[in-house]
Formats: structure tokens, sequence, C-alpha cells
């Protein structure tokens, strides 16, 4: 029982690293594209956001190889759901589409 409740909580850390990746990633596109510097925030958030999922990571699942798999697993279904969430929003006219070729 122990060890289920152990791969739950690294299931359920995993998807708050990767919401907290993901969420930061979609504001740091929305100041980036109007800002002066914009390579700066891209940049800066890039070190920030996967520091923090890289200690994360380390500190929470790092001890045993199924809570760091449990983890990336939760990590990845975060990913699932951003991008799900993203496309939601471009069909409903909420974000501009992607361009499908450089200006």
């Amino acid at each position: 029982m122990n060890e289920a409740l152990s791969l739950a909580f690294a299931l359920a850390a995993g998807v708050l690293l990767g919401a907290f990746f993901f969420g930061s990633l979609w504001w740091t596109v929305r100041q980036g594209i109007s800002s002066k510097h914009p390579a700066l925030w891209f940049f800066g958030s890039l070190l920030l956001r996967t520091g923090i999922v890289v200690l994360g990571f380390y500190f929470i699942l790092g001890d045993d190889w199924r809570r760091l798999l449990a983890g990336l697993t939760g990590f990845i279904a975060a990913r699932l759901i951003a991008m799900r969430l993203a496309r939601e929003a471009e069909q409903a006219g909420q974000i501009a589409p992607e361009a499908g070729h450089a200006p």
C-alpha cells in the first residue's frame, strides 16, 4: 500500500510540475510577443522553468526509478492536457491560429 501511495504522489507531482512548466510557457509567450526584448523573456523563462522542473524531479522523484517514471508520466499527461486546452481555445477563437508559413 505504501508503494502505491508513493507512486500516486509521484504521478501527482509530475502533473503539477508539467502544469507549472506549460502554464509558465504559455504566460511567457503572451508576455514575450508584446515585449521590446522577447529573446530575454524566452531565454530567462527557459532557464527558470527548466531549472525548477529539473530540481522538482531530482528532489521529489529522484530516489527510485518507478517514482521517476510515474512523475514523467504525469508530466506528459500535463502536456497532453495543455495541448488539448490550447486546441480548444484556438477553435473557440480565443487565440490566433498557427501560421502555415513564415511572414
